[in-house]
């Protein structure tokens, strides 16, 4: 049996679903690379679900394509947003899984927003 993480090392983009106060799940499609036990996905710091996450880390992951239509069945799991050393780690694995795009997409939103205006999102799936 596959685990969630060999899954979604593949995947160019999953929808990782955070949750609203009210419990409305809120589908966003990311880019994602997975080492070890994890999931890192990298965001701005300011995004919605970062701030979603502050407050309810459980989240759900499935397949998807670049407009969010998802591919597969959402698997639970739970988010934790990464100090600037996690940060750093998951903007590397970003640029390195995604290629010369990725590596101008992450270094263009440092430049213009600084190291701190993005955080890495770490995603485990406690199920495994």
């Amino acid at each position: 049996m596959t685990s969630a993480i060999e899954r979604f090392a593949g995947e160019n983009y999953v929808s990782l679903t955070t949750y609203r106060r009210d419990g409305t799940g809120v589908p966003t499609p990311v880019w994602c690379a997975a080492e070890g036990d994890a999931l890192y996905v990298w965001t701005e710091a300011e995004a919605g679900k970062v701030k979603r996450i502050r407050r309810r880390a459980d989240v759900t992951v499935a397949a998807c394509s670049i407009r969010g239509k998802l591919r597969s069945e959402p698997i639970p799991g739970h988010a934790d947003i990464g100090d600037a050393t996690a940060s750093e780690h998951a903007r590397g694995l970003i640029k390195k899984k995604y290629g010369w795009l990725g590596w101008l997409t992450v270094s263009l939103s440092v430049r213009r927003r600084g190291p701190a205006g993005s955080v890495g999102l770490r995603v485990t799936f406690p199920s495994e």
